[in-house]
């Protein structure tokens, strides 16, 4: 693996924080808008820009690129996964590319973890691959995100299992029932399974959120499944934001009713297209996203180091 320290650049400097104060905070969503600008889309998850506020966050780390005094970089490094390397995001501000910034940030990360990293690269862009090959990494997942037209939504009723029945939720009534269920669903998937009280309030407290949407199927009282939609209001885009079932619950129909559900739901907002993000090797949810008339709109791909 080559991964040659870049060459210094006048007035560059990296600073690695465990957390940001406010004024650094609005820096980095400013570079992240403007990059999402040019881009046409995030370069960080929004988990990770849920975690640019609210100071410190166990395992989080943040690296402020500057030249000579002005942000032009920023990566999040995060490391919870008790199994996976840390995984990391980052950013260079679009009229300062081209100068080995990305390079400097990326071998940043590699020295504070020990050169065992996993670094999301959204768009999958040509720029991202070749950083990615000056850095030693190699591809080892690939995020689709697929979309379909939600007029018309040519889908049958839904049809639930029997004995299910299916509600929306109530925040600060539904939350630990619905976080465990969440980390069952998920106990496979680290970014997901391991969401906290903490994730579900920065959510919750997000613009976005709406209860209405929000909807959880039960059998006997208890939760066995959910679908949590999410409406991108300038984008005029509906997401299927996650759907999850219990182990014992899957199988008989209702994740594809739930998430039936939820897409009536967004259509009756008249919203035009519905989007949704799906491992690419999960073939069985993919082959049911693409029954129900989705297809892959972009890729994001997620590099690592061999070690």
């Amino acid at each position: 693996m080559t991964t040659d320290v870049p060459l210094p650049a006048p007035g560059r400097e990296i600073q690695a924080l465990d957390a940001l104060d406010p004024a650094q905070a609005d820096a980095v969503l400013d570079l992240l808008a403007e990059a999402a600008g040019s881009d046409g889309r995030q370069a960080v998850s929004e988990q990770g820009r849920l975690r640019i506020r609210g100071g410190h966050r166990d395992g989080v780390r943040h690296f402020l690129l500057t030249v000579d005094g002005s942000l032009t970089g920023y990566a999040q490094l995060e490391d919870t996964d008790p199994v996976e390397a840390p995984a990391a995001e980052l950013v260079v501000r679009p009229d300062r590319r081209g100068s080995g910034h990305g390079r400097a940030l990326g071998s940043a990360l590699l020295a504070a973890t020990g050169k065992r990293l996993r670094v999301w690269a959204h768009g999958g862009g040509s720029a991202a691959r070749h950083l990615a090959q000056v850095l030693g990494l190699s591809l080892f997942r690939e995020l689709r995100q697929l979309r379909r037209s939600l007029i018309p939504l040519d889908l049958p009723e839904p049809a639930l299992p029997e004995g299910v029945t299916v509600r929306t939720f109530t925040p600060g009534v539904d939350d630990a029932a619905w976080l465990a269920v969440n980390s069952a669903a998920f106990a496979h998937h680290p970014e997901q399974g391991s969401l906290t009280q903490q994730d579900l309030d920065d959510r919750k407290a997000e613009p976005w959120f709406d209860p209405k949407g929000f909807f959880l199927a039960e059998r006997d009282g208890a939760i066995v499944g959910f679908h949590w939609t999410k409406v991108h209001a300038e984008e005029q885009l509906g997401e299927v934001y996650v759907v999850g079932i219990l182990p014992e619950a899957q199988g008989g129909g209702l994740g594809k009713a739930l998430t039936a559900i939820g897409l009536r739901h967004l259509a009756a907002q008249q919203l035009p297209t519905a989007m949704l993000y799906v491992d690419a090797d999960n073939t069985a949810a993919v082959a049911v996203y693409e029954r129900m008339g989705f297809t892959t709109h972009e890729v994001d791909l997620m590099y690592r180091t061999e070690s």
